[in-house]
């Protein structure tokens, strides 16, 4: 089976053909414009989004299966009927909820966390979709018409596609309206967001099918992070990945039970037909990619090249210590007042030395994840990791080293797209895979680590 797997991304859209083997061929990428409104605002325009999944998937040739991926918490709203979006796609990263979260009760913050395990925090598409409600008056017009939808860009996607509107357990649990006992939408989440129930997708299981596009079944929709996932073969409790992309994100397996997690966030990683939900424990960095892009816009290095080679002591060990908040602070501390910042910088200090401290700040904040995770469940001895940052050896190897753990990455580091196809009816979790591996050396001390917990306190009490 040749699949056509769509990662549908916060930067880029991409089209990979995955072969019967495993092996994956990128036959197309685009990037989209990211627009930021006001500040803390971040946006997508779906009409464009659309567009680049068309022209990708025009790429892949003759296929098999479509499979899609999608960003996870960013959510719009559109005409059922003309399919027209009304709204623009408010991302993820946005936070232009924040202070309306920060005024509810506590009572409700409680609540929400009991029914669908997540805080209220503009991370995810329940307030954002509230704001659509009460701020867009096409929205408004098009629930008294009953011609709204709402939904993450999943449902979107697949309503205009194929004609198909639904969405999958695992992305219904990133909105912050989803029942994990039940797997339905909570009415509760739903009015106590200010959200109509009536117009969310229905929810099938993830390889149940979306329809058919060009005659070409579409069997598979997901978080591209869950689908990672599954594409490293994570299957067991206490088998865990970290995806270094814009943000970086950590999903432990944790088994058919929900998990428990102080900081961090029970989720559904999938649900395949007629089988129970597998659950996972979730935890991010709104910036690490994001963080290092800034670093590149600023001038402080060029080429990618630059973030690996470092030689010497640690940046962190020589007291350097860099702070990725510039979105504020994801798991455990759901701190979005959280400030990035260097310490300790010197007038030797060269922007090597700032680049290399960035890394291993990021590096560090996943740290904090990958303890709590292990405290929530099952041990995890090894990671894998993917995305942008995996290729860097330095960081692979200080994580190794800041966490203790053996680090894994495979020299096929397109997870999503593996994962995808697997989902699709190929399970490639047997084939042999060549992979880089980091053993902690030891070289990142107790004492290191207790620096930059002090300056993730100064970063989130810069306003005291």
């Amino acid at each position: 089976m040749r699949v056509a797997a769509i990662d549908q991304g916060t930067t880029s859209t991409r089209c990979l053909v995955v072969e019967p083997d495993g092996t994956a061929r990128l036959v197309a990428s685009l990037v989209h414009a990211q627009h930021h409104p006001a500040a803390g605002r971040v946006e997508h325009d779906p009409a464009e989004l659309l567009r680049n999944i068309r022209k990708v998937l025009a790429a892949a040739g003759k296929v098999d299966a479509i499979a899609l991926a999608n960003q996870g918490e960013s959510c719009l709203a559109w005409d059922a009927v003309t399919g027209e979006a009304l709204s623009p796609v408010i991302v993820w990263q946005d936070a232009r909820t924040a202070d309306a979260l920060a005024a509810c009760p506590a009572k409700e913050a409680d609540r929400s966390r009991a029914i669908c395990g997540l805080p209220l925090d503009p991370y995810f598409s329940g307030s954002k979709l509230a704001w659509l409600m009460e701020n867009v008056p096409a929205v408004a017009t098009a629930q008294a018409t009953g011609r709204l939808r709402l939904g993450t860009t999943d449902a979107y996607f697949l309503d205009r596609l194929t004609g198909t509107f639904a969405t999958d357990p695992a992305t219904a649990s990133r909105t912050g309206l989803l029942d994990l006992a039940t797997g339905r939408w909570s009415q509760e989440l739903c009015d106590l967001h200010g959200v109509p129930r009536d117009f969310l997708p229905p929810i099938r299981a993830v390889d149940a099918g979306f329809g058919t596009l060009d005659g070409v079944p579409v069997r598979v929709s997901i978080v591209d992070q869950q689908a990672a996932l599954y594409g490293h073969g994570c299957r067991a409790p206490g088998e865990a990945k970290i995806t270094f992309g814009t943000g970086a994100f950590l999903l432990a397996v944790a088994g058919d039970e929900r998990p428990e997690a102080d900081g961090l966030l029970p989720t559904i990683a999938w649900q395949r037909a007629g089988e129970r939900p597998v659950f996972a424990v979730e935890g991010g960095v709104y910036d690490a990619g994001a963080a290092l892009e800034w670093l590149r816009r600023l001038g402080l290095y060029t080429d990618t090249a630059e973030l690996d080679g470092f030689t010497g002591p640690s940046a962190l060990s020589r007291g350097l210590v860099f702070v990725p908040a510039l979105s504020g602070l994801a798991a455990p501390y759901w701190d979005r007042k959280a400030a990035p910042l260097f310490i300790g910088m010197e007038a030797a200090t060269g922007r090597h030395d700032m680049v290399r401290a960035a890394l291993e700040g990021i590096a560090l904040l996943t740290v904090g994840l990958i303890d709590a995770a292990e405290r929530a469940g099952a041990p995890i001895p090894a990671l894998s990791i993917d995305g942008g940052l995996s290729q860097s050896a330095y960081f692979a190897r200080f994580l190794a080293a800041a966490s203790g753990r053996t680090v894994n990455v495979p020299a096929m580091h397109e997870m999503t797209a593996l994962g995808l196809a697997a989902l699709c009816g190929r399970d490639f979790a047997a084939l042999p895979v060549a992979m880089r591996r980091f053993a902690p050396d030891g070289s990142v001390s107790a004492e290191d680590r207790a620096r930059f917990a002090a300056a993730v306190e100064k970063s989130r009490g810069w306003r005291a």
